[in-house]
C-alpha cells in the first residue's frame, strides 16, 4: 500500500511539474519561427518587391515585404496578410501571386521573431505588429481603411480578427484557423486543464462578435490539425455578410491560392464586396 501511495505520489508531482512547463513555455507549442528566408523571393515569381523596415511601438524592427499590383490595370485593393505559426514571409510568395492575379497590392510582415524580424514572439506582441502594420498602409503609404482587405491564415487569423474589431478594413478573410487557443489545446492535449493554464488565447470567437465587415472563412473537412467544426463555429458566431467557403485538403495543403475553384471563390467575394464597409 505503501509502494503504491508512493508511486501515485510521484506520479502527481510529475504532472504537476508538467503542468508548470507548458504554462511557463507554452509559446514553444505555439511559435514556431524560422529566421532563414526561403530562396524563393517575389522576384523569383515574376513579382516586383519592397522589402520594408518598421518599427513597433515597443521598439522591436519587424521585415516586411511590400509586392504592388501590376500597373497595367486598375488597382483593386490591399492585402494585409498575417501568416500561420510556422515559417515566415518567404513561405508565403504564393499568397502574393494570387491576389497580384487579381489585381491587389501585397503586404506581407513577420511578426517579431520570424525571418529577419527581431524580438520574441508572443500574443501581446503579435498585436503590436498588426498595429505597426496597419499604420505603415494607413499613414506611411496613405491607403485608405476601406481600401484594406485582411487576410489571417491559421494562427495568423487571431491576429487578423483581433485588427479587424479595431479598425474597419473592407473585408477579412480567415483560412483554417481556430475559434480560439484554450478551444483548440483543449482537443490537442485532452488530458491537460488547458484551460486553466493558457496564457495564450487569440479569441477569434470574441474578435468576430466585434467585427462589422465582409467576412470570408475558408476552412478543410479534411484539416487534421485545426478541426472544420473550428471554422463552422466562427461562421455561426460571425455578422453578416458573410461567406463559407468549404475546402479540401489537409491543413497544409488546403490553401486558397492552391486550386483554381478556390481562386475564383476569393475573387467573387473581394468584387462582390468591393468599396463596401
Amino acid at each position: 500500500m505503501a509502494t503504491l501511495f508512493k508511486v501515485m505520489v510521484v506520479a502527481l508531482a510529475g504532472y504537476v511539474a508538467m503542468l508548470a512547463l507548458v504554462f511557463w513555455f507554452q509559446g514553444k507549442l505555439i511559435f514556431f519561427p524560422l529566421q532563414e528566408l526561403y530562396s524563393l523571393t517575389p522576384q523569383a515569381r515574376g513579382l516586383a518587391y519592397e522589402a520594408v523596415k518598421l518599427r513597433s511601438e515597443d521598439g522591436e524592427q519587424l521585415a516586411a515585404w511590400w509586392i504592388p499590383a501590376s500597373a497595367s490595370k486598375p488597382v483593386q485593393g490591399t492585402v494585409l496578410l498575417f501568416h500561420g505559426n510556422a515559417g515566415n514571409i518567404s513561405h508565403r510568395s504564393d499568397y502574393a501571386a494570387m491576389f497580384y492575379g487579381l489585381g491587389y497590392n501585397t503586404f506581407l510582415v513577420d511578426y517579431r521573431g520570424y525571418g529577419e524580424s527581431t524580438g520574441k514572439p508572443s500574443e501581446a506582441g503579435t498585436y503590436r505588429d498588426a498595429t505597426a502594420s496597419w499604420a505603415w498602409l494607413t499613414a506611411t503609404r496613405g491607403i485608405k481603411a476601406a481600401d484594406i482587405v485582411i487576410f489571417g491564415e491559421s494562427l495568423g487569423g487571431g491576429i487578423a480578427t483581433w485588427l479587424a474589431a479595431k479598425q474597419a478594413p473592407r473585408a477579412l478573410i480567415l483560412s483554417s484557423t481556430f475559434t480560439s487557443v484554450p478551444d483548440l489545446g483543449a482537443e490537442i492535449y485532452p488530458w491537460l486543464p488547458v484551460r486553466w493554464i493558457s496564457r495564450i488565447h487569440y479569441n477569434n470567437l470574441a474578435n468576430l462578435a466585434q467585427v462589422r465587415v465582409p467576412l470570408l472563412i475558408a476552412h478543410s473537412p479534411e484539416d487534421e490539425i485545426i478541426a472544420y467544426a473550428h471554422g463552422e463555429r466562427l461562421y455561426a458566431v460571425a455578422h453578416e455578410p458573410k461567406t463559407f467557403l468549404k475546402m479540401r485538403g489537409g491543413h497544409n495543403e488546403g490553401f486558397v491560392f492552391a486550386r483554381e475553384q478556390w481562386v475564383r471563390a476569393v475573387q467573387e467575394f473581394l468584387q462582390r464586396h468591393a468599396g463596401k464597409q
